[in-house]
């Protein structure tokens, strides 16, 4: 849930915690990479395969979709709950999509496993947007039932409802993120199986259509079902920009460039999550005045620097705070979704300027490709363990990490272990135990610390101690560009 407050005052960020990352030396970059990777299979919803790595998760949610006489299994439970969520799981996919086509490269032997990743959460979208005629699956399990209860995936017994939109319940922001995925999805098995790939990008179309045909936040469809758990907080016109951003990179059609000008002016945000995709789309879109040198999308280009000058610590138009050991603070409730995704734009757009040659300016402020990737490299680094706790918020990385993660499967005994039912009413000697969690959710990215860099580490403190697949699957592309020895 993303809670809308404006978070406490924060110390800016000096220049001299910079010496604060070199006097640790660099993170092993390609090591966290694997992981945070390896992560998705510990969210896997369905009939894990016969080479599942991480082995204490078993089958789970085989009859989702049941209750709508259709087949919904597979796809990835949002965080430490056993909830589909559509909406950030599409935002997730997207996100992983876009680090693989970026920086396929420097993944090496890791791409092949982030495209696995990424089938499995498209498998499942594809059914949802196919399953049934005129209608958009956007979710499974009652979130208000499940979040009564702390139990296994595997255990299951809480309702497993089944969410949709449609031409009369419409919902432009889930459909547009749903687009969004598949068409980046697209591109990413273009090569490697062409025939999946085709598959991706038709639906993406059709799913395009109906989130434009049919306006409307799904919220106000869904009701209680997605808030205030995943609230469209920024309205649905974002969704609307960054698929056809999407489609329009996937097919290079005059008509998505089109519809998107005719959205006419959008907002220009300090921020970038599952909920607010307009910094998101305009690097996208920016892509192309850079590495196409076209004219077209020349404005796009404008309103990206604007957001890196409201990010940079030292730019006089920032509006970005930071704590004292340097980690970007937006909000209080899991701060490292926005750390990662902002860190993601920061980084490829570095990228691009990189192969554009170019500098910009924020006021007096000239901007460089380098520093970009300083701040960057400093938002990584500290995740990794460089910050003042000396605490490593990617789990199983590192000598001291996080171990009392708030993850319903990670704190409870494994079916091997414990092979008899955990009842949902049973968790208080799991919950509230001091001791670490007995499955390790390698990979699994947390919420975060607070404004003062303080960590308790305490898995009933979920604003801080949850993982979500979002926090991970935007700081694949930085890692993967960080690991092929690209430093600033």
């Amino acid at each position: 849930m993303e809670i809308q407050s404006k978070p406490p005052n924060v110390q800016s960020w000096q220049p001299s915690i910079l010496l604060f990352s070199s006097v640790h030396g660099n993170p092993n970059y390609g090591e966290a990479l694997a992981k945070s990777i390896l992560f998705f299979q510990g969210q896997r919803s369905g009939r894990l395969p016969p080479d599942q790595k991480i082995t204490w998760r078993s089958n789970s949610g085989l009859s989702d979709g049941l209750l709508a006489g259709v087949n919904l299994t597979g796809g990835y439970y949002d965080a430490g709950d056993n909830v589909k969520f559509n909406f950030p799981m599409a935002f997730t996919t997207t996100m992983l999509s876009w680090g693989v086509l970026e920086y396929r490269e420097t993944m090496g032997t890791q791409a092949a496993y982030a495209r696995v990743a990424i089938r499995w959460a498209t498998d499942y979208l594809l059914k949802c947007a196919t399953a049934t005629p005129g209608k958009l699956y956007v979710g499974v399990g009652d979130p208000n039932a499940d979040h009564r209860c702390w139990g296994r995936p595997e255990d299951m017994d809480t309702i497993r409802t089944v969410y949709s939109v449609s031409s009369s319940n419409p919902g432009s922001d889930v459909a547009g993120e749903t687009a969004a995925a598949l068409a980046a999805a697209s591109m990413v098995f273009r090569t490697v199986d062409p025939k999946y790939s085709a598959s991706l990008l038709k639906t993406a179309k059709n799913v395009m259509q109906f989130a434009m045909q049919y306006r409307g936040a799904y919220s106000d469809s869904l009701g209680n079902a997605v808030c205030p758990f995943y609230c469209s907080y920024s309205g649905y016109e974002d969704e609307l920009l960054w698929g056809a951003a999407w489609l329009h990179r996937a097919t290079n059609d005059v008509f998505y460039f089109n519809f998107l000008k005719s959205l006419g002016a959008d907002d220009l945000p300090d921020i970038f999550s599952w909920d607010n995709k307009y910094a998101g789309a305009h690097v996208l879109l920016a892509r192309k005045a850079l590495l196409n040198k076209d004219q077209n999308f020349q404005s796009f280009k404008g309103e990206a620097e604007n957001f890196m000058c409201k990010i940079l610590p030292n730019s006089p138009y920032s509006s970005t705070q930071y704590t004292p050991g340097g980690l970007m603070y937006k909000l209080p409730d899991n701060n490292f979704q926005y750390v990662t995704s902002i860190t993601f734009l920061v980084t490829t757009y570095a990228k691009y300027m990189k192969a554009a040659k170019i500098t910009f300016n924020c006021g007096s402020l000239v901007v460089t490709p380098n520093s970009l990737l300083a701040l960057a490299k400093k938002q990584v680094d500290y995740i990794l363990g460089v910050n003042p706790m000396k605490m490593s918020y990617m789990v199983g990385f590192g000598a001291n990490f996080a171990k009392r993660i708030h993850h319903r499967g990670s704190s409870l005994p494994s079916l091997a272990s414990h092979p008899q039912a955990i009842a949902c009413n049973s968790f208080q000697p799991y919950y509230y135990t001091s001791d670490p969690n007995p499955n390790i959710l390698v990979g699994a990215i947390v919420g975060g610390p607070n404004q003062n860099d303080q960590f308790a580490d305490d898995r009933t403190d979920y604003s801080h101690s949850e993982p979500t697949t979002y926090n991970n699957a935007a700081i694949v592309g930085p890692l993967a560009y960080f690991a092929g020895g690209s430093h600033a």
